[in-house]
């Protein structure tokens, strides 16, 4: 199974092409039009098997699956958190992410995450389970005397078995990365880390990471795709 995650940066009824090449079962898509209430045929038309959540109908997160398999919203009290789509894709349980301020002065970004997890972990507890997307987050960031960190909510997926595929196949720590996902105004001098693949161990054991090459996909947003590989005949 081929998995793809990426903030597109809007507009992604023009970008679709972007992804032919790609051949994704599963495509995760932050900042994305809901395909129910866009103009664009071709768009809802390609969206023929998807889920979507948001409060602004052309900025939402949504996720996009081919045609065999199932999927099916896992229906959960949002407790107005931002923005989370939990579903089950055939066997696997995911989790889709695009951390957002949500109008928290206390529990931005990151801090939405934490609170989702201390709702909702035991959903994730499964032997197949992943939590992918755009967490606006690095372990660089974490303040000193705030017990929601990033760091704390590695600590909180790694309680169930869920690990950050990326750090488990480079060896390095969290806050460590020396590929970055994202870049600030689309600059090459502000680059970050704050896009993940978090993965129980059962599909971590057959899985690989790529990150989208710069030369790529930065004219097409400031987020580079995360691509996922799993070889689920090995499970």
């Amino acid at each position: 199974m081929r998995i793809i995650s990426w903030n597109c940066n809007g507009a992604f009824r023009k970008k679709l092409h972007l992804l032919d090449s790609i051949k994704a079962d599963l495509i995760i898509i932050q900042e994305c039009e809901d395909p129910a209430q866009s103009k664009d045929g071709n768009y809802r038309n390609w969206a023929d098997n998807y889920l979507w959540v948001g409060e602004n109908k052309n900025k939402g997160l949504g996720v996009f699956a081919r045609s065999n398999i199932k999927l099916e919203h896992i229906n959960l009290e949002p407790n107005g958190l931002q923005l989370f789509l939990p579903c089950k894709a055939d066997e696997i349980t995911l989790l889709a992410v695009w951390t957002k301020e949500a109008g928290s002065p206390t529990f931005k970004y990151i801090g939405q995450l934490y609170k989702w997890l201390k709702l909702h972990k035991p959903i994730l507890a499964k032997d197949k389970s992943i939590v992918i997307g755009d967490l606006n987050s690095n372990a660089c960031w974490d303040v000193w005397d705030r017990w929601w960190n990033h760091t704390d909510v590695v600590k909180e997926l790694s309680d169930i078995g869920i690990h950050s595929l990326y750090h488990v196949q480079t060896g390095l720590s969290q806050g460590a990365e020396k590929q970055p996902t994202f870049f600030l105004h689309r600059k090459l001098e502000k680059p970050y880390h704050i896009d993940y693949a978090f993965l129980s161990k059962q599909l971590l054991d057959n899985a690989k990471l790529t990150i989208g090459q710069v030369e790529e996909w930065l004219e097409h947003s400031d987020h580079l795709p995360l691509i996922v590989d799993i070889s689920l005949g090995n499970i």
